[in-house]
């Protein structure tokens, strides 16, 4: 039999996936069944080193570059080509799921295992890729190391963020052993794909096991700050009171207006943080993010301008101060053609059930398509349910999706 004929027949190791999704979920794992496991803590390094072990272990060459992402490099016949790379993240919510981020990057590692398992050279190098922070739950911008990897944020920039209690990205980087000597970015790729569970409920509800994803929502991301004065709960009158937090519950409800506008718009406030926040204490300062998501840019465009008329008006109503600093801006993405047909053909090819999908969330792969052509694979969660510690999948729809990987990688890599 040819390489080619064997490769078509090829599958990877479900139980092995899975065993390898499980062992990861117990560092950090939550007693709700969920995973904490934020970046540049001691857990994510004890998941960094578990995941580098199993790299070295399968023979693949292990890299880290200077914010933190991890390229676990298996030789091809050429390696003068571009590398194929397959990757996704390992750090969660912090009341995240076992398989958010986490499959992304075992499939690409059961990939290059089973290629190991079968024998088979592929002509261009194929590396797994673990990037740093993609969830921003610690540190903003999310998806910031694949932004420096895709030049979108400067590696200086990045270093520099600090999360709630001051630390800095570069020193917490430092603290776990994972500041690395290789260059963030600055080469070229042959593809890039990203293997993710659907985190909406589409693919379950249409009964379809892959989701080939043609792109991704625009998302444009902001901190607000509603300063007003501290002032005594009992002396102080409600005509006279500055209050902070009530000045962005009307704000909060603003969000929720604007985006209810069009089907495909979306508007969230996940985090507040209230001071003094004590509670005979009129608030003298809410700070609280606003998550605006949409297909067009003239659909984030019109929220932000809602979102800034609104404060300028209530400001002026409850002698606030309303400051809007943009923390997150990506267009809408459109995956490269050639990428995601190498998905749906691998899908079809396999006799599995697939439709197109666009994604809501934001990805790695949505920074990594401006630098390289990307697609992404996804597979059926519970009910939809992500970002949650009873986030599930089941082991045959990961087995299905890696298994699309397989032949999509296959395809631009060639064997």
């Amino acid at each position: 039999m040819n390489a080619a004929a064997k490769a078509t027949d090829l599958r990877i190791n479900d139980e092995r996936l899975w065993d390898s999704l499980m062992q990861m979920a117990k560092i950090g794992a939550t007693p709700k069944g969920g995973v904490k496991r934020l970046t540049l803590t001691d857990l994510d390094r004890q998941a960094r080193d578990l995941f580098a072990n199993w790299c070295k272990a399968a023979g693949l060459a292990v890299s880290v570059d200077g914010v933190g992402n991890i390229f676990a490099r298996r030789a091809g016949r050429n390696n003068a080509l571009p590398a194929v790379v397959s990757g996704s993240h390992l750090d969660t919510q912090p009341s995240g799921g076992r398989f958010d981020g986490c499959y992304g990057v075992m499939a690409a590692l059961e990939v290059a295992r089973s290629l190991n398992d079968q024998g088979i050279q592929t002509e261009a190098p194929f590396e797994v890729a673990m990037w740093t922070n993609e969830e921003g739950s610690r540190f903003l911008p999310v998806m910031g190391a694949s932004g420096a990897f895709a030049g979108v944020h400067t590696v200086e920039e990045i270093l520099a963020a600090r999360d709630l209690d001051g630390v800095s990205f570069g020193d917490a980087l430092r603290a776990i052993g994972y500041a690395g000597a290789a260059s963030v970015g600055g080469r070229k790729l042959g593809a890039y794909f990203e293997a993710h569970i659907e985190q909406g409920p589409l693919l379950e509800n249409s009964g379809n096991t892959v989701g080939v994803v043609t792109g991704a929502l625009g998302q444009r991301w902001f901190e607000v700050t509603v300063s007003g004065m501290d002032a005594h709960a009992g002396p102080t009158p409600m005509h006279l009171r500055r209050d902070a937090l009530l000045g962005a519950s009307f704000l909060i409800q603003e969000v929720n207006r604007l985006a209810k506008v069009t089907e495909h718009a979306r508007g969230t406030v996940g985090m507040i943080v209230n001071r003094p926040n004590s509670r005979n204490v009129v608030p003298g300062e809410t700070l609280f993010s606003v998550d605006f998501r949409d297909t067009d840019v003239s659909g984030l465009d019109r929220m932000e301008q809602g979102l800034r008329a609104a404060a300028a008006k209530i400001a002026a109503e409850h002698k606030l101060g309303i400051d809007i600093r943009q923390t997150v801006f990506f267009p809408p993405c459109h995956f490269d053609q050639a990428c995601v047909a190498a998905v749906r053909t691998g899908a079809a090819s396999l006799g599995y059930r697939h439709m197109d999908i666009v994604s809501g969330a934001g990805h790695d792969a949505v920074y990594i398509a401006g630098v390289a052509p990307t697609a992404m694979i996804f597979v059926p969660c519970e009910g939809g349910i992500s970002h949650n510690e009873i986030e599930n999948a089941k082991p045959e729809d990961l087995a299905a999706g890696c298994n699309v990987l397989l032949q999509a990688v296959l395809a631009k890599a060639g064997v």
